[in-house]
C-alpha cells in the first residue's frame, strides 16, 4: 500500500480511536513506520571531491550507479563570495595548492537524512555543510562552519545529528540533520579530523591530525606538528569527558618515532578496542579502551614502488582508510602510497591477498555486511573486496577522486534530481 494512503487510513482510524479508546492509532503509527521504511532504498554515496558530485550506487550485490548529485549547485554564488573576500580567497588558494593537491575540495564526507530525502554534504573548499534536496538538487540549509575550511563527519546513530570538524578553527560543530542549526560545539587539538559517534549515541570521539602539510615530516621534527590527541565529548553537553595523547601511549609501547596523528579509525563491536591508523605508518595499531593502553601492532607490506621520501605522501598519509565487517573478525586496510587494500584476521593479524588498487582514500562496509567498498581516489572508481576471501568482487567507474564512501538511504525510485 502506497504511504500516502496508509497515512490517510491512519488519520481516520486514529480520529476513531479517540472515540472507541481503541489501541487503532498505536498500530496505525506502527504500520505507517514501516511503510515508510520500506518507501527507502539502501544505497552507497560517493563523494567525488575533486568533481563536486556524488555518485549514488547500490549498496550491495553489483554496486550498479543509480544516480548523480551535483553537491554544487551554488557555486557560482560561493565563488562570487570566495573572490569578494581577501582572506577567504586565500585560504581557499591554500586548500587547492595544498590538501587538494592542485584541485579544489568539493565534496569530502555526506550522509542522507532517516527520510532518504535529503543529503547532507561537507565541502572543504567552500568551508561549509550543506543540506541537497535528493528530488530537486537544490540546497535546504547551508551552515559555514568556523574558519576556512571543513573536513571529516560522523552521523549519531539515530541519523538525527551530524558532526563536523572544522579544521583550521580546532571545533567540532554538531548539527540538527534535518535543519542545520547547531546543537553544540567543542573545541579539539590541531586540525580535527575524523569523528566517530558510540553506538549509544552518548558520547563523540574526534582525532586532530595537526598539520599535515608541511614538509617537516622527518621524525625528529614531529613536535613541529602540532598538537594532537583524541578529543571524547558526551554527545548532549558537548562537554569534554576525556583526552587521550597517543604520544605517551606510542611511546610506552616502545613507538617513540611514530607519529600521534590519528587518522581513520574504528570500533570493534563492543567498543572494548580501537583500531586506528597514524601518520606515515604502513599498518595500524589496536587500543584496548579500559586499559588505556595500545595491545597490538600490525606492520603492512611495503610497495617497492613507492618512495621512501615522506614529503611525497598526500597530506603525511602512507595509509587511509580503515573498516571492520560486522561479526568484528576481519579488518579491510586502505593503503593508500603503497596503491593496495587488504582484508585482514583480526585474531591473528594476517594479512590476506593485496588487491592492486590506485591510491585508495577510504574503506567501508556494503549493505549486507559481505564486502568491503574502497574507494580509489587515482583510478576514479569503487571496488569491492569480499571480506571472506579478500579478492576482489568488482570494480564501479564513479566521478573525479572519489574519497569517502557512505552507507546512506534514498527514496525508493529515485535515479536523481529532476533535470539532473
Amino acid at each position: 500500500m502506497p504511504a500516502s494512503r496508509t497515512r490517510h487510513l491512519c488519520s481516520m482510524a486514529a480520529a476513531l480511536a479517540l472515540t472507541l479508546a481503541g489501541p487503532a492509532s498505536a498500530a496505525c503509527a506502527a504500520t505507517a513506520s514501516a511503510s515508510d521504511a520500506a518507501a527507502l532504498r539502501e544505497v552507497l554515496f560517493v563523494g567525488n571531491n575533486w568533481d563536486g558530485t556524488a555518485d549514488v550506487i547500490k549498496s550491495s550485490g553489483d554496486f550498479a550507479k543509480i544516480g548523480r548529485i551535483d553537491v554544487v549547485p551554488d557555486k557560482a554564488q560561493r565563488m562570487a563570495e570566495i573572490n569578494a573576500d581577501p582572506i577567504r580567497w586565500i585560504y581557499f588558494q591554500a586548500i587547492r595548492n595544498s590538501v587538494g593537491e592542485g584541485h579544489d575540495q568539493f565534496a569530502d564526507d555526506m550522509y542522507s537524512t532517516p527520510d532518504g530525502r535529503s543529503v547532507v554534504v561537507s565541502r572543504p573548499s567552500f568551508a561549509d555543510v550543506v543540506s541537497i534536496d535528493l528530488a530537486t538538487g537544490k540546497v535546504n540549509w547551508r551552515f559555514p562552519v568556523s574558519g576556512y575550511r571543513a573536513d571529516h563527519m560522523a552521523v549519531s546513530p539515530d541519523g538525527t545529528r551530524v558532526a563536523v570538524s572544522a579544521s583550521t578553527a580546532n571545533t567540532v560543530h554538531v548539527l540538527d540533520i534535518d535543519t542545520g542549526r547547531q546543537l553544540g560545539s567543542f573545541a579539539t587539538g590541531d586540525k580535527p579530523h575524523e569523528n566517530i559517534f558510540t553506538r549509544d549515541g552518548k558520547y563523540i570521539w574526534n582525532m586532530s591530525i595537526g598539520d599535515v602539510n608541511t614538509a617537516l615530516d622527518d621524525p625528529v621534527w614531529d613536535w613541529t606538528k602540532g598538537d594532537r590527541h583524541i578529543t571524547v565529548v558526551d554527545a548532549t553537553t558537548f562537554k569534554q569527558v576525556k583526552v587521550i595523547d597517543m604520544r605517551q601511549r606510542l611511546d610506552a609501547y616502545g613507538l617513540k618515532d611514530f607519529s600521534d596523528a590519528v587518522r581513520p579509525a574504528v570500533f570493534s563491536p563492543d567498543e572494548s578496542k580501537l583500531y586506528f591508523q597514524v601518520s606515515f605508518f604502513n599498518g595500524f595499531l589496536e587500543y584496548d579502551v579500559a586499559a588505556d593502553r595500545i595491545t597490538r601492532m600490525k606492520t603492512l607490506p611495503k610497495n617497492p614502488a613507492t618512495s621512501a621520501d615522506r614529503t611525497t605522501w598526500v597530506n603525511d598519509s602512507r595509509h587511509h582508510g580503515l573498516s571492520m565487517n560486522p561479526a568484528g573478525t576481519k579488518l579491510c586496510v586502505a593503503g593508500t602510497m603503497d596503491d593496495y587494500a587488504t582484508v585482514v584476521d583480526r585474531a591473528t593479524l594476517q594479512e590476506g591477498p593485496l588487491v592492486t588498487a590506485s591510491k585508495p582514500y577510504w574503506a567501508t562496509v556494503s549493505g549486507d555486511g559481505k564486502d568491503c567498498v574502497i574507494s580509489e581516489s587515482g583510478a576514479d572508481q569503487v571496488t569491492a573486496i569480499d571480506f571472506a576471501t579478500g579478492r576482489k568482487v568488482t570494480s564501479v567507474p564513479v566521478g573525479d577522486h572519489p574519497q569517502r564512501v557512505r552507507l546512506g538511504h534514498v527514496q525508493d525510485g529515485w535515479t536523481g534530481p529532476a533535470g539532473g
